[in-house]
């Protein structure tokens, strides 16, 4: 069996169709007419996508491992 490693963009690639979805669903059921719900709903899947890009910044970790190293002894210097 094969492990599965979950990591916060999966959870939100999971939560933007349940709060496009689920959220209108569940306030059309309490009694918020839907022209109101779906704006909600697309609210909320706003704020999950700018979480996810402006809060917790997706990181290329190659490049941020060669941008932090000095350079070597061994570089060519054009001086």
């Amino acid at each position: 069996m094969c492990c599965i490693m979950t990591g916060y963009y999966d959870y939100v690639l999971g939560l933007i169709p349940v709060s496009l979805i689920g959220i209108p669903a569940l306030l059309s059921v309490i009694g918020l007419p839907l022209t109101a719900a779906v704006p909600l709903g697309a609210t909320a899947a706003i704020g999950i996508i700018a979480h996810a890009v402006f809060v917790n910044v997706p990181v290329d970790p190659q490049a941020t491992e060669s941008t932090a190293r000095p350079p070597s002894q061994n570089s060519i210097n054009a001086d």
